[in-house]
């Protein structure tokens, strides 16, 4: 069965239907295996301490005001880039982190597609995709307001029809003939 000394299969007293369901199949749940994880790192963090809060908070109520009351996209472009600034070293720090993490004692090289290695790369691309995808919006919003794309052309003339003359009335001739010849 599981190694570790705190999983009891038959012991369901305080566990949720994940854990007894995961149990069945011999699995463990996430909320196991961090627990697990915390349990057996509690040395290393006593001798190693991370900060006890969050990653400071932006003061988001402040940006949403902002957004409600805009009235333009300029001024929605403005929050929005704001908004970016302002995150954008947070994301970049936790890219940086995940990249660490994945690069942990060089099991990232000749590392299989979806192991860990690989998946703590893309989070942390992704983490720093979030600015470039909403940049890209923006922009795109900015665009549409500023330079917006060109009219679209009026249909080109019939065939056999020089451009530049109006249509040809019902029932006259094509193709420029005239009448009695």
């Amino acid at each position: 069965m599981f190694s570790h000394p705190d999983f009891e299969a038959y012991d369901n007293v305080g566990r949720d239907t994940e854990q007894i369901e995961a149990a069945k199949h011999h699995t463990t749940t996430r909320l196991d295996l961090i627990t697990w994880a915390q349990a057996d790192a509690a040395p290393f963090l006593a001798d190693h301490p991370l900060p006890g809060s969050a990653l400071p908070e932006l003061d988001l109520p402040a940006y949403r005001s902002a957004l409600a009351a805009a009235q333009s996209p300029a001024e929605v472009s403005a929050v929005t880039q704001h908004l970016l600034d302002a995150a954008a070293p947070v994301l970049q720090a936790v890219s940086d982190c995940l990249v660490e993490a994945a690069q942990w004692r060089n099991r990232h090289r000749d590392a299989p597609a979806g192991s860990p290695p690989k998946l703590l790369m893309a989070a942390a691309s992704r983490a720093r995709d979030v600015l470039a995808v909403a940049d890209e919006a923006d922009l795109a919003r900015l665009r549409a307001e500023y330079d917006p794309a060109p009219a679209p052309r009026p249909p080109s003339p019939a065939p056999g029809r020089p451009s530049g003359l109006p249509p040809a009335s019902p029932g006259a001739p094509s193709g420029g003939q005239t009448r009695g010849r």
